[in-house]
């Protein structure tokens, strides 16, 4: 496998995944379910977490309800994976990734929610791309299905936040600030981490 293995085309991502990826994620399947497991939980977690922050954002809070909900069932349907392989679930070193992206939030209110609404869509859309290519590409059928079946999870989420940051900024506000937390997740990629992960 060379190149590039997937189409640029999905939205918010302005690089696709390299091939280096996908080849590193097949070696290491186990550490990709268990890695898998815990961006599960975090993504549950930030839905709350934002629900917390803005109670008073009804569209928000009813939005992502449903999102934590649907996150918290994947965690449990990969943790079922983690029990039929027996991967004990536990602690596991995070990548940059996350904490780059985060660093780049704005802390003074109203960007801090936009930025946070932005950046969950990136993780989001990335996290629809790479489970697509574990789809397409896992020698293991039923796992390969799997996959297939969150990819749709995903790409709503995306959409989710999107939405939910058209609906509280500006549209042109909105695109103006995307561009340039694109650009940094497509540059913390760029460079394989040498640890096996969803976003590495």
């Amino acid at each position: 496998m060379t190149g590039i293995v997937t189409s640029p085309s999905i939205r918010f991502l302005q690089r696709p995944t390299a091939s280096a990826w996908i080849e590193q994620a097949l070696a290491n399947l186990d550490l990709i379910l268990l890695d898998h497991s815990h961006c599960e939980r975090k993504a549950a977690g930030v839905a709350l977490n934002l629900m917390f922050r803005y109670p008073s954002y009804a569209k928000l809070v009813r939005a992502l309800t449903g999102i934590a909900q649907e996150e918290l069932d994947h965690f449990e349907q990969v943790n079922q994976w983690l029990d039929r392989r027996g991967i004990p679930l536990g602690p596991l070193p995070a990548p940059p990734y996350g904490a780059r992206l985060n660093a780049e939030i704005r802390r003074q209110e109203p960007e801090r929610l936009l930025d946070t609404l932005l950046v969950s869509a990136l993780i989001e859309a990335r996290s629809h791309e790479r489970l697509g290519l574990l789809a397409q590409h896992c020698p293991e059928p039923e796992l390969a299905a799997f996959y297939r079946g969150l990819m749709a999870s995903e790409a709503r989420h995306y959409g989710v936040y999107w939405v939910l940051a058209t609906t509280y900024f500006e549209r042109t506000v909105v695109q103006e600030r995307l561009a340039p937390l694109a650009q940094v997740e497509s540059e913390i990629l760029a460079t394989l981490h040498p640890k096996p992960r969803i976003h590495s």
